[in-house]
């Protein structure tokens, strides 16, 4: 409602009722921190080598019947094939020695036809091991990502109109029951089609973080809701991020630690007795009995006294009688240069982000510690967001997470290989940057539209990320065809982003534009006057 901030301006800022009701809020989102990064660890490939079962051929012959292979310019045993073991065993009854009496390159190789045996050193089991997603099968691994992304993606389009029928606490209450049954059962799988199947139903119950994010915008006001959004709610997420490599530290078979990993969502459902439904949510249906009740009580919990008609003088925001679309983010003049840059910087942001993300863990030889940083340095990341978003100018803070975060990747490829802590710590810094980018475009986003669009503009930015986050694990995958591709593809859209960055107007200390015609007073003040820029607007 327009008067809404004014109307429970009685309750004052940080009492008691906000206290509770922003602790319980950012405990739901905790959870949330397991989600995609459970991948890491569930589709980690061990190291493997064909089964070799025959007990009729010789110790020399066991330790040589697998190829050797030159992998980066360093011999490795194949993976993925063996010498073929009828005539490794005709061989061994004759009693030739491999190496000696048989020249092994002269032999034949055959596929893996008995199936792997996969190392223990790391992991008990992993999803890989248990249903073989190696080899010929080697696409199933970033293919089982790609799932759980279009799971979140599928339902982000649907979280806002679920919230705005059924309410904020319902939605983000039922999402995470969802989440903690898939998450328990996906251990149950029998099968690899199985499995993705309840993880793509676990990526649809991740909206519970959206509906957490608009609950705690509507019933926080001031202060309180600037530090929820950027702040409370990232280091809810981050908690649960460093909680992750923990519990697979102790639990390293996959299934037991699916099972712990839904321990904690089962924990927090029961805060549905505590948390109130959004006030304002209740208003726009009609409901202005149960909004107030709810005020009252948090006016009895702030020790405040409680006006006997709250809400006697609001009135519903008047909007705009013409209605605007997805294509009028192209069509209008305004914003249509706008609305490409920030899809490629949500683009970019997030797949960098998801990107190092699942690649940390592939740096060091324990993937736990590394996981562990990867998670920690977004909170330093989250900081600064929340300081930049306070004190810095829009522009100049995303060009220099764009900066920050290409650069490392780019200086990585010069790192030899006996000073992994060094690429370790360039990853990091590259993840830092991601982290506070992602946690600054999506408040500049709501900065740059007017009333009419900001909705849709947001939106639109939020699916376009999420399909960063699905492209991210093939193009890490690139990297058998050439290490450093990845890093190559990631650094270059961050740079061409923060080089895109430059045609955007800056909004810092503006009030948000109402109108349309406000977007385009702002812009002929603040845009970069260049000559590129207005060869691309003549051409649009």
């Amino acid at each position: 409602m327009k008067d809404y901030d004014n109307a429970v301006a009685f309750l004052g800022q940080w009492g008691r009722f906000q206290l509770i009701f922003f602790f319980l809020l950012c405990s739901t989102i905790v959870p949330n921190g397991f989600g995609a990064f459970t991948l890491i660890f569930l589709t980690d490939v061990p190291s493997h080598q064909c089964l070799v079962s025959d007990t009729n051929i010789t110790e020399d012959w066991h330790k040589s019947i697998i190829p050797v292979k030159m992998v980066n310019g360093k011999p490795e045993l194949s993976s993925c094939s063996r010498y073929r073991l009828d005539v490794v065993r005709n061989l061994s009854a004759l009693g030739y020695i491999p190496g000696r009496d048989v020249n092994l390159t002269d032999l034949e190789q055959e596929n893996c036809v008995d199936g792997w045996s996969y190392s223990k050193d790391i992991y008990e089991s992993t999803v890989v091991s248990e249903f073989d997603l190696v080899c010929s099968d080697q696409w199933k691994q970033p293919f089982t990502t790609l799932i759980f992304f279009l799971g979140v993606v599928f339902g982000s389009f649907f979280s806002g109109q679920l919230s705005d029928r059924y309410g904020r606490k319902l939605v983000l209450f039922v999402t995470m029951a969802v989440q903690t049954v898939f998450v328990f059962v996906q251990a149950f799988a029998t099968s690899w089609v199985v499995f993705i199947i309840l993880l793509f139903i676990n990526g649809l119950a991740q909206i519970n973080y959206l509906a957490a994010l608009v609950l705690g915008a509507e019933v926080l006001t001031g202060n309180e809701r600037i530090f929820f959004s950027s702040l409370g709610s990232c280091l809810a997420f981050a908690i649960g991020y460093m909680m992750l490599p923990l519990f697979a530290y102790f639990l390293r078979d996959w299934k037991s630690l699916l099972y712990a990993l839904s321990v904690p969502s089962v924990v927090f459902i029961p805060l549905w007795w505590f948390v109130p439904e959004s006030p304002r949510w209740l208003i726009s249906q009609g409901r202005v009995e149960e909004a107030e009740a709810i005020l009252r009580k948090a006016a009895k919990w702030n020790k405040v006294q409680a006006p006997n008609a709250i809400f006697e003088d609001c009135s519903a925001e008047t909007h705009s009688k013409e209605q605007y679309t997805v294509l009028d983010l192209l069509r209008l003049s305004s914003v249509r240069v706008t609305t490409p840059i920030v899809c490629l910087m949500s683009f970019s942001l997030c797949a960098g982000y998801f990107g190092l993300s699942f690649n940390v863990a592939q740096l060091s030889a324990d993937p736990y510690i590394s996981c562990f940083l990867a998670a920690l340095v977004e909170i330093p990341g989250y900081i600064s967001s929340w300081v930049a978003l306070r004190y810095l100018p829009r522009r100049l803070s995303l060009i220099g997470c764009f900066l920050l975060g290409a650069l490392p990747l780019f200086f990585i490829q010069l790192v030899p290989e006996n000073l992994s802590n060094l690429s370790l710590t360039l990853e990091l810094v590259g993840k830092y940057a991601f982290t506070t980018g992602i946690s600054l475009i999506f408040a500049y986003v709501a900065e740059l539209y007017p009333t009419v669009l900001r909705n849709t503009a947001t939106g639109i930015c939020m699916a376009v990320s999420r399909i960063g986050s699905c492209a991210s694990p093939f193009v890490l995958n690139l990297r058998v065809y050439f290490t450093y591709l990845p890093y190559i593809i990631l650094g270059s859209l961050a740079v061409l982003s923060a080089f895109a960055t430059l045609f955007l107007p800056e909004s810092f200390k503006q009030p948000l534009p109402e109108t349309i015609q406000q977007v385009e007073e702002r812009e002929k003040k603040y845009i970069l006057k260049i000559p590129c820029l207005i060869c691309m607007k003549s051409v649009i």
